[in-house]
């Protein structure tokens, strides 16, 4: 039996299938995560070869043709790590906005918006070669992420903390969350080395759930975020379709943030009438089974 095998990786985990060759999946598995930012190469190492020779051996080792590698952190690494894998057939890396690019365009002209624990906006082109925007990490921004939305969270309630915003029952609803109440104290926390990056993100359901819930501040933040990240879409759709695409361009809109109404009604004031939206609601590692299927 001939068989294709699909890897979506991302700091948080790595997901396996093994497909047919008509797309059916016929075992799957889920591992750690794998972001060559966050993880050793020697831990990648063993992370993709275990679960490599477990998938195989669940589907009593048929033969590979293709292995399509969609993965977040550098482009570079991947594709030399790819270049390393053997007797898995043909074996290619693509970014981990592929996936979700997939899902939104079903391989037509189209554009992505992803908000995850970062960000990023993909699409594809009217001559089929894909782009991709931001994504630049939590260091740079990645607006509208879970990490933005926390890094702006935090920075209101340390400002009405030090008496320079009013005090809200949002900035009080951060405060009891991290259960710190003083600045330097919240300073010291974010600023250490052992806190990690992901623990700015851990506040973005709460700045989403307080944005439905109509407060005022946590609706702010959401706007002003989420408003970044879709004038980086229209930046994309301007240059890649025009001011007036001839047609009406798929937006899928990937992530539970983006999924808001806030975020829905942000995203479609600024990106307009040609653009219609799609929420995307289905998992990233079906876009790499409907990708393996079409190779």
């Amino acid at each position: 039996m001939h068989a294709r095998i699909g890897i979506d990786g991302g700091g948080t985990k790595t997901e396996f299938i093994l497909t047919d060759e008509a797309g059916a999946i016929l075992t799957r598995r889920i591992a750690a995560g794998c972001s060559p930012s966050l993880t050793a190469r020697a831990d990648i190492d063993r992370l993709i070869a275990e679960n490599l020779r477990a998938l195989l051996k669940a589907a009593g080792n048929p033969t590979i043709t293709h292995t399509v590698l969609c993965m977040a952190g550098s482009r570079i690494f991947w594709q030399e790590f790819a270049a390393t894998l053997t007797g898995i057939g043909h074996v290619q890396a693509f970014d981990d906005s592929i996936p979700v690019l997939e899902l939104a365009t079903n391989g037509q002209p189209g554009i992505v918006l992803h908000a995850g624990t970062g960000s990023f906006v993909a699409a594809r082109g009217l001559d089929g070669s894909t782009h991709y925007a931001g994504g630049l990490g939590w260091r740079f921004g990645d607006a509208g992420s879970a990490h933005d939305l926390g890094r702006r969270a935090v920075a209101r309630a340390l400002l009405e903390l030090q008496g320079w915003a009013d005090s809200s029952a949002f900035g009080q609803a951060v405060c009891d969350q991290v259960t710190l109440h003083e600045v330097n104290a919240m300073l010291r926390h974010f600023y250490s080395p052992d806190t990690p990056p992901g623990a700015l993100a851990e506040l973005a359901p709460l700045v989403t759930r307080l944005a439905q819930a109509d407060d005022p501040v946590a609706g702010e933040i959401l706007s002003t975020s989420i408003g970044d990240l879709a004038r980086l879409a229209q930046t994309v759709s301007h240059k890649l379709f025009g001011r007036k695409p001839s047609e009406t361009l798929p937006v899928g809109l990937s992530g539970a943030i983006l999924h808001a109404l806030t975020a829905r009604v942000v995203t479609t004031t600024i990106l307009g009438p040609a653009h219609e939206l799609r929420l995307i609601t289905e998992p990233p590692i079906e876009g790499v089974r409907r990708l393996l299927s079409r190779i």
